[in-house]
């Protein structure tokens, strides 16, 4: 998987950094001034839309799916539960429409869940899970 140049995880880390320090300093605790977790998956529209998710986001799983794909509709129902019910950010990427974006993320075959974690890929799962097991998963890092 192609990973991103430094510099912009660089900026990426600084950019949390300072949006955490506003936090603190405007007595605030952490968790009230932080980007809202949408309540149904966010449509990635390129490289640098993910990249602002992952930045805005402490936890994100990105499902790389196919219209056409058996198991991407069936782990449907799955992806919009999770992006309802749990912290995460869940994000869909259509690997028809973004092909290079797949290829970056290692989807291989679809579908492909990868989860992130303050900006890292920490999880890359293939085929359709079940939600107990991506509840987990979030929960772990969430």
């Amino acid at each position: 998987m192609s990973e991103l140049p430094d510099e912009e995880r660089k900026r990426i880390r600084e950019r949390k950094k300072r949006e955490l320090q506003q936090r603190l300093e405007n007595g605030g605790e952490v968790g009230d001034d932080a980007a809202e977790t949408p309540g149904e998956p966010i449509g990635i529209g390129g490289r640098s839309h993910l990249d602002e998710v992952l930045a805005e986001h402490d936890v994100v799983l990105v499902d790389c799916y196919a219209d056409w794909c058996g198991p991407c509709q069936m782990l449907e129902p799955t992806i919009e539960a999770l992006a309802a019910e749990t912290d995460a950010a869940v994000a869909k990427v259509d690997i028809d429409a973004h092909q290079q974006l797949a290829q970056q993320l290692g989807a291989q075959s679809v579908p492909t869940l990868v989860l992130y974690a303050d900006g890292e890929p920490v999880q890359r799962l293939v085929g359709a899970q079940n939600k107990g097991r991506l509840e987990q998963l979030i929960e772990q890092y969430a």
